[in-house]
């Protein structure tokens, strides 16, 4: 476990009552434009309006009635649903946020977030981007360039390659001297895309070419790289934070191994069965990425750390606030989004690293728009029903509501589910609880998986890897849990039709599918 120790007092949901205050700043930024949509949208929002900045929400037809809009202080239309016309519309948004008065753009995550020209653009506007510069960003978006860096300050990197392969015959040649099974990387991109597992060498022709136009379609840079692929092996991240002016300070470790296609479903912090002496020497490496590279505010180092050797090796720097930042905040007590908007400001750390200490354990469940049963493939749909669930040491993140529509336009991410406890089989009893609350109907999401995941062996041992999923295989849900959510759903809609006086259609009483196949009722 890491150490312990936190300055201030921990309340009852995990999170620290007095702030840190490890920032201090004399120019906070007063009216910022949130160039992003969703939760993340409403997390940006939220921590503007408790920092008593103004926040200016943008918004496509598609997302004209949503929680960021009614939120935020004044709200303006991008364009059409597609994203290359409304959230990727650069020309847009530095339009937006200079029409609206604007002196900072907050970018969240995804989108335009690790967008070097586009953070260019916002420099050369003289807005304040509220993230690192672009040519942090440019650095460390280049994984190739990374790779070298970390390499060239004695940090551990895969065995693979250092330049770019320009086509098949260079990839057989190094895929044969790495030795399969290889992983084909996108050397310019992120969130799995381009990325391909490659077993045997008859299977690196197809695997390449469809890397190839992924990438192609996906980023503009196209080039391609190929690692060992480490089996066995934990995906563990190092959140960092730095003020630009030579502070930094690592705020330990998520653990990220429960993925699906390379995307996260479940994170949690800290990483079990990671050792202290490892959990230091990651945190130090991290910042010592960080610095190499003039890191300012929020980010995110990643390491694979390979179980059967105790070995770790450097993947990527993630500039931007993560998904995942959450479980963080709850074992560190410290709003990481109000950092980034503090160091923006021109803030200074003032903490040393040895202030800095985590308390009990969170996770984090990503719930997504998808059908676990038939490969996590995107569901799209109204949302009939949403009840959320609530008390001690629950956390939602989200920006959807009852009524809205799911597309297929943008990520399947519906909300986030974060717990704290004070360690982590509390935690994890406490996710189950949680999960068994929360009720979406309307269209398939991942909560099934989540129940399954977080009864398995090798998850509650704290011993899963990369490649937790395919060992655990599709669940499904069980018949009981599908009725409850459509009797649930039932009497919620019973409960609003007596409000108004009414019946349902059928002019039927809809409660009274509130029973069990047996007979017996449905509490």
């Amino acid at each position: 476990m890491p150490p312990s120790g936190t300055p201030g007092k921990f309340d009852g949901i995990g999170v620290v009552s007095d702030p840190f205050g490890c920032y201090t700043s004399k120019d906070m930024l007063k009216r910022v434009l949130v160039a992003n949509r969703g939760e993340i949208a409403v997390r940006v929002i939220r921590a503007c309006h408790e920092l008593g900045i103004e926040a200016v929400a943008v918004y496509s037809d598609a997302d004209q009635d949503s929680l960021p809009v009614r939120l935020a202080d004044a709200a303006y239309r991008l364009g059409p649903p597609p994203a290359a016309q409304s959230y990727l519309n650069q020309e847009r948004i530095i339009q937006v946020a200079q029409e609206a008065r604007c002196d900072g753009i907050h970018p969240g995550y995804g989108l335009l977030s690790e967008n070097a020209d586009f953070v260019a653009r916002i420099e050369a506007a003289g807005l304040t981007f509220i993230g690192p510069s672009s040519e942090a960003i440019r650095r460390m978006g280049d994984k190739l360039a990374a790779r070298v860096m970390a390499r060239e300050h004695g940090i551990p990197t895969i065995l693979g390659a250092y330049e770019a392969i320009s086509n098949l015959k260079e990839a057989r040649q190094l895929a044969k001297q790495i030795g399969y099974p290889i992983l084909i990387k996108a050397a310019g991109g992120g969130g799995g895309k381009g990325m391909r597992v490659v077993r045997h060498s008859d299977e690196l022709s197809n695997a390449y070419e469809r890397a190839a136009s992924e990438v192609a379609q996906s980023f503009s840079n196209a080039s391609l790289y190929l690692e060992k692929y480490i089996t066995q092996a934990k995906h563990i991240e190092i959140q960092i934070l730095a003020d630009g002016q030579g502070h930094v300070a690592h705020l330990y470790e998520r653990d990220c191994s429960v993925q699906r296609r390379h995307q996260k479903l479940i994170e949690e912090s800290p990483a079990p069965q990671l050792s202290p002496a490892m959990r230091e020497e990651m945190g130090q490496a991290a910042i010592e990425i960080a610095r190499a590279c003039g890191y300012r505010s929020a980010g995110t180092v990643e390491f694979l750390y390979d179980t059967r050797e105790n070995h770790y090796y450097f993947l990527e720097m993630n500039t931007r606030i993560q998904v995942e930042h959450p479980v963080t905040e709850l074992v560190m007590g410290i709003d990481l989004v109000q950092q980034q908007l503090l160091i923006a400001s021109g803030g200074a750390l003032t903490l040393s690293q040895g202030q800095i200490r985590p308390r009990g354990a969170a996770i984090e469940c990503r719930i997504c728009a998808e059908d676990p049963d038939q490969g996590f493939t995107p569901a799209i749909g109204r949302i009939e029903e949403l009840i959320l669930p609530s008390g001690p040491g629950v956390r939602i993140d989200h920006g959807i509501g009852r009524g809205e529509q799911v597309s297929a336009y943008y990520d399947s991410l519906l909300l986030k589910l974060i717990v704290w406890a004070a360690d982590r089989p509390k935690a994890i009893a406490r996710m189950r609880r949680a999960l068994k609350e929360l009720l979406v109907v309307g269209l398939a999401t991942t909560v099934s998986f989540h129940l399954c995941a977080l009864q398995c062996e090798s998850f509650l041992k704290g011993s899963y890897t990369t490649d937790f999923i395919n060992e655990l295989g599709s669940p499904k849900r069980p018949a009981r849990e599908i009725l409850r959510q459509l009797a649930v759903a039932a009497v919620l809609r019973r409960e609003e039709l007596q409000t108004l006086g009414r019946t349902d259609e059928a002019g039927e009483a809809p409660w009274k599918w509130a029973i069990w196949p047996d007979g017996s009722e449905m509490r």
